[in-house]
């Protein structure tokens, strides 16, 4: 990919566009309308609330609607700061088939769907000829993997008689985990944790979602799954690591594509993309770790 400009890499750092001469809105430290960050925060966390407290598969539809307006932005992104063309058709309905195999075929229905997705896409993209057919397969798999096939996890984890504790332990993790680091980073944040990723990251947010995950992690699992306070400090700790390391993948990528946002569909958030990017990689471990902790 061409070497980023100097005004992209400040403009992928800076909450405000390059050539703006003043803002339109003071945000906040950490470089988000924090208002409208936690107005849409709130109205997701409710729609998650109210499918679980009523029809819990209802969170397998918002799981769903999640993953195709993420891919949507994945390959809008790529396709318009790389011109790299991901097999959408192919993606998006193999996502779907991921997500809805896994509620009552578990790993086999979804990592069934995640093959013929990957086969579809080579199909699909032959047409287009030889130029750049191994760059967009690579991403289409990437896709395919990074978005319906980890989300299916979080589907996975909906499915038993005491699916809504787990979703809730899960999500109440990841949210401490972010909440945690976000409040640490701005009050205390000085030494960066990965500087050419993520400048803003910093090694006393790390120590505040840390502690947040950890606390949220061994109230949760002891007090819905009927766990042990170990095992939900363990659980904290694991998914503190993971959804640190989603951050820093999908910046990482952002950075590789000199943008600051996947989207802009989510006022003081960016697009959807940039909320999941904690939550995918979570979702796997989590269900790893409650299948492995509660049975």
């Amino acid at each position: 990919m061409a070497q980023v400009s100097k005004e992209r890499e400040d403009a992928a750092e800076s909450s405000e566009p390059v050539d703006s001469p003043a803002p339109a809105k003071k945000a906040s430290r950490a470089g988000r309308n924090l208002p409208a960050a936690i107005a849409v925060g709130v109205v997701l966390g409710a729609a998650i609330l109210v499918s679980l407290l009523t029809v819990r598969q209802l969170f397998i539809v918002i799981i769903a609607a999640a993953v195709v307006v993420g891919t949507v932005e994945l390959a809008g992104a790529l396709r318009r700061a790389a011109d790299v063309r991901i097999a959408l058709i192919p993606v998006l309905a193999g996502g779907q088939a991921m997500i809805w195999l896994a509620w009552p075929f578990g790993r086999e229905g979804a990592l069934t769907a995640f093959v013929l997705t990957v086969l579809a896409c080579l199909l699909w993209r032959l047409p287009g000829g030889a130029a750049g057919y191994l760059r967009d397969i690579g991403a289409s798999v990437f896709a395919a993997a990074y978005l319906p096939l980890f989300a299916s996890f979080a589907a996975m984890l909906v499915t038993p008689p005491d699916g809504v504790g787990r979703v809730l332990t899960f999500m109440i993790v990841v949210v401490a985990s972010d909440t945690g680091g976000y409040v640490a980073g701005v009050l205390r944040g000085k030494h960066p944790m990965a500087p050419s990723i993520s400048p803003k990251k910093t090694w006393e947010g790390f120590g505040g979602s840390l502690v947040a995950g950890v606390v949220a992690g061994a109230l949760t699992l002891s007090l819905m799954l009927e766990g042990h306070a170990w095992q939900g400090v363990l659980f904290g700790a694991a998914i503190v690591l993971t959804a640190t390391l989603g951050d820093l993948v999908e910046s990482l990528i952002k950075r590789d594509l000199g943008i600051k946002d996947m989207g802009n569909l989510l006022p003081g958030h960016g697009g959807l993309m940039d909320r999941l990017d904690s939550l995918l990689p979570s979702a796997v471990v989590s269900w790893l770790l409650l299948s492995a902790f509660v049975p």
